[in-house]
């Protein structure tokens, strides 16, 4: 297949999948207006520039007098249309990449964001005395927190304990 027959298909292709008239345009354009797209798809900024310079060629052919197929590509231009072709249909291309990317960061982001435990309040509400009693009720002292997450300190603890029981046994086998 030649160049026009390749680039035709490839935009034929391009317009339906974009579900616009201008094709290829449009598939460019949707990759212009995607900032994020290299970050997430390698070959993202490659792949627009061929796509560009293709249809420049493309133009030219089709639009210059005297430009031909056979002085402006060469054969591999030809399989990286047909490559891409390919790539579209079996959804490899830069856009649907992008968009399975993003969306496969926004359900791991929302999956880390339901691993993530709710806050605990830091004081708890404060009782109001009713009317009815006379005396209020008395003040508990405030516990002195750690800082330390719930089960830090107990096991502090335990090592600290074990540490010295285990000193303890080192010493006495050396007094024995």
């Amino acid at each position: 297949m030649g160049f026009l027959d390749s680039y035709k298909r490839l935009e034929k292709l391009c317009g339906e999948v974009m579900n616009d008239d201008r094709r290829i345009t449009a598939y460019i354009e949707e990759m212009n207006n995607t900032p994020m797209g290299s970050l997430h798809v390698s070959t993202w900024n490659e792949d627009l520039k061929k796509l560009k310079y293709y249809r420049h060629i493309r133009n030219q052919i089709s639009h210059e007098p005297g430009y031909t197929e056979r002085n402006s590509v060469t054969a591999s231009d030809v399989k990286w249309i047909d490559d891409f072709y390919i790539r579209i249909m079996q959804q490899k291309d830069p856009l649907t990449l992008y968009h399975k990317s993003v969306k496969r960061r926004s359900v791991q982001k929302a999956a880390a964001s339901r691993k993530t435990p709710a806050k605990i309040p830091s004081k708890a509400p404060t009782r109001v005395p009713s009317k009815k009693s006379a005396k209020a009720p008395a003040k508990r002292p405030a516990k002195k927190k750690s800082g330390m997450p719930k089960g830090c300190a107990t096991a502090l603890v335990i090592v600290g304990l074990s540490a010295l029981i285990a000193g303890a046994v080192v010493l006495i086998s050396h007094l024995i």
